[in-house]
């Protein structure tokens, strides 16, 4: 769903799961993604679970002192706030206006 609302050329990577199929996150695959998504302008990182988080975390330690300075861990709604992410993004704004927006999510009125 966030790629079809995503705007040519928008980079949106999924590095969920093993390499071998199953489910959980792999370090090395998080970090890949990270570096491929980093076309200067930053990356937000959304997670799903605590663990995930845990490793997205150590995946950034992989990663340079440079490669780290604009990556973001968001604090969000993986549904919610992949979609308000993507779409913001899409409109060109600043890595802290995305995050921002991916992590307001958790306050959009569910009726």
């Amino acid at each position: 769903m966030a790629l079809q609302m995503s705007r040519p050329g928008q980079c949106i990577i999924a590095a969920g799961g093993m390499d071998n199929g199953g489910i959980g996150t792999d370090v090395s695959k998080i970090s890949d993604a990270i570096k491929a998504a980093n076309t200067g302008d930053g990356v937000v990182v959304l997670v799903d679970l605590g663990s995930a988080v845990m490793t997205a975390d150590t995946a950034l330690e992989l990663l340079d002192e440079k490669g780290r300075e604009k990556v973001r861990i968001a604090d969000a709604p993986i549904v919610e706030g992949a979609i308000s992410a993507v779409v913001e993004a899409s409109l060109g704004s600043s890595l802290a206006t995305v995050l921002a927006t991916a992590e307001d999510a958790r306050n959009l009125k569910k009726c």
